[in-house]
């Protein structure tokens, strides 16, 4: 069974379509959309504000979405949000990026189509145009994002809507194998962004 919880009689919603790891977990007042993915010890909880995943959103590895009493933490559609990022009650944009182990903080407002480099820390309240290259501690904008960087990042996003749905065909645990010879070999051909 997957690590998915009430609290105060306030159970997560999560869309059948989504692919949650049985190694993450989620909490509370928690509303995942479609063809999501949710990555291994991934934690998102809302045990005091709500946390708003909406369609195409990925959470990699050890992501963690919190808030403070009462708040919110959204973020929309096609947002990717990388290894190790921590969300605490803010709002990511639209097909935008949050790069490895980034901080975005409370009240942050990531405009559409952002771009967030490894490592930036986000301070509390800070504002972010559409199309911005954000990075630093703490971080600036630095540019506009370019069309070509959206391109890029969207195939991104699109692989791992792509690995929700093979997630929840394939992925299953095993005894793993005692000879290299016998293992199969992925079939890296079919991992293409959706066109």
């Amino acid at each position: 069974m997957k690590n998915i919880y009430e609290i105060d009689g306030v159970k997560p919603v999560i869309h059948p379509s989504s692919y949650i790891h049985p190694t993450a977990v989620i909490i509370g007042s928690v509303q995942i959309g479609k063809h999501c993915y949710i990555g291994p010890n991934a934690s998102i909880r809302g045990d005091y504000g709500t946390i708003i995943l909406e369609d195409g959103v990925n959470m990699q590895d050890m992501c963690v979405a919190h808030g403070f009493p009462n708040g919110l933490t959204r973020l929309k559609e096609n947002s990717h949000i990388s290894h190790g990022a921590v969300i605490h009650g803010c709002t990511i944009g639209k097909n935008t990026m949050v790069g490895i182990q980034s901080v975005i903080m409370d009240n942050a407002n990531i405009g559409d189509e952002c771009m967030i480099a490894a490592l930036s820390y986000i301070k509390p309240n800070f504002k972010a145009p559409n199309r911005s290259v954000i990075a630093g501690i703490p971080a600036e904008i630095k540019r506009n994002v370019t069309d070509k960087e959206i391109a890029w990042k969207t195939d991104g996003t699109q692989l791992y809507q792509q690995l929700s749905k093979r997630c929840l065909k394939s992925m299953k645990k095993c005894q793993p194998l005692t000879d290299s010879k016998l293992q199969k070999k992925l079939d890296i051909a079919q991992f293409k962004p959706l066109k």
